[in-house]
């Protein structure tokens, strides 16, 4: 048999040509590096920016077309209004000119009542033949009319003149209730300007009282500071007396002493006292020199117990530094001896190390072996 080269099925080939494309697409967005680690697909955001133009396109035919179609119908609204108002308009005019021309008060059945117009609209119909309910005129009617008006103005004259007379008697009432009124109201200014003057004199009796009042104060109290001024003198001549005859401007100490009794020391007085007395004097001096002894006595004692203190804190500092350097030094032994553990670790290491890069791992791995990963995108 020898070979033949049959054509392949068109379908098959789409396909597979579809396939290819699509892998080769897939391979090269998956081996883009900048794609895959930044994450930024230009084709879809492209696709994303034409969409969202697309729709605001859209969006904003659809406003327009809205925005026409309501203008179409207010124009709309509008025109119907307007015609609205013509019809009214046409409607009112007819109506009017109905009115005018079939309507007219002239031809009504009462245009004689209403508009003065005798026999304007005569019945054609016989008399005998209409009711009671088509009377106009009533028999009786208009007799005695003028004597009823005549006896109307009588009755309107005569209560005019009752009306005149009542207001002349309501008047004089007026004018003699005004007269009493103002009677009592002269009664009352006469009463007022009466009490006013008594209300005067009684102020003017009480403004003499106290006028004589205060006259007589005026004098009891100048006779007090008279009395006051004479008894200031006399105190002040006595003290003057008692202070030149007194012990006061002596040099006796024993005037500024004032025995209390009881067996108490005397009290001292301060505005006569002269000054200490030589015994005074001398055990002061004394008193003072025992204090002073007894002063340096416990200055020396503290400066002793001070220099004890500190020979005490010499030697505990002492003590402390002594520790603190045994502290030190036993530190340092222990570092030491962590280095040299860590030499030791360290040259384990190294020798692991060689031992696993120059004796055990010693087949590198060629560029065939990295070739074979990474050859298809599945």
């Amino acid at each position: 048999m020898y070979k033949v080269d049959l054509p392949l099925d068109q379908q098959k080939q789409k396909a597979l040509e579809a396939r290819r494309t699509a892998e080769r697409e897939r391979k090269a967005r998956i081996y883009n590096t900048r794609l895959r680690v930044m994450g930024l697909d230009l084709d879809a955001l492209n696709q994303q920016v034409q969409e969202k133009k697309c729709r605001q396109n859209r969006e904003k035919q659809q406003d327009q077309a809205f925005d026409t179609l309501r203008r179409y119908h207010d124009e709309i609204l509008l025109q119907k209004e307007y015609n609205e108002n013509e019809k009214r308009k046409a409607l009112h005019k007819d109506l009017t000119q109905h009115w005018t021309s079939q309507q007219r008060v002239e031809d009504s059945r009462d245009a004689d009542l209403k508009c003065d117009l005798k026999g304007a609209f005569k019945i054609t119909i016989p008399e005998a033949e209409l009711g009671p309910a088509s009377m106009q005129i009533f028999k009786g009617e208009g007799v005695g009319e003028e004597q009823m008006r005549r006896e109307q103005i009588k009755r309107t004259e005569k209560d005019l003149q009752a009306q005149m007379e009542d207001n002349k008697r309501r008047d004089m009432r007026a004018k003699h209730k005004e007269m009493l009124e103002n009677m009592e109201l002269v009664h009352q200014d006469l009463r007022g300007i009466h009490q006013a003057a008594l209300e005067e004199e009684r102020k003017k009796a009480a403004r003499a009282t106290l006028s004589s009042y205060n006259q007589a104060l005026a004098a009891e109290r100048a006779e007090a500071l008279q009395e006051q001024r004479r008894r200031e003198e006399r105190e002040n001549l006595a003290e003057m007396w008692h202070t030149g005859t007194s012990d006061m401007l002596t040099e006796c100490a024993e005037s500024a002493e004032r025995h209390v009794g009881g067996g108490r020391p005397p009290q001292v007085l301060p505005d006569r006292w002269k000054g200490m007395s030589p015994e005074q004097l001398s055990t002061f001096h004394r008193e003072r020199e025992q204090q002073r002894l007894e002063r340096q006595r416990q200055l020396e004692a503290e400066k002793i117990r001070n220099a004890a203190w500190d020979l005490q804190l010499l030697k505990l500092s002492k003590k402390a530094e002594e520790m603190e350097n045994r502290t030190a030094e036993l530190r340092r032994e222990q570092r030491i001896q962590t280095d040299q553990y860590n030499k030791q670790l360290a040259r384990e290491q190294q020798a692991h190390h060689d031992y696993l890069n120059k004796e055990l791992y010693t087949n590198k791995p060629t560029k065939d072996y990295f070739h074979q990963f990474n050859t298809g995108s599945r």
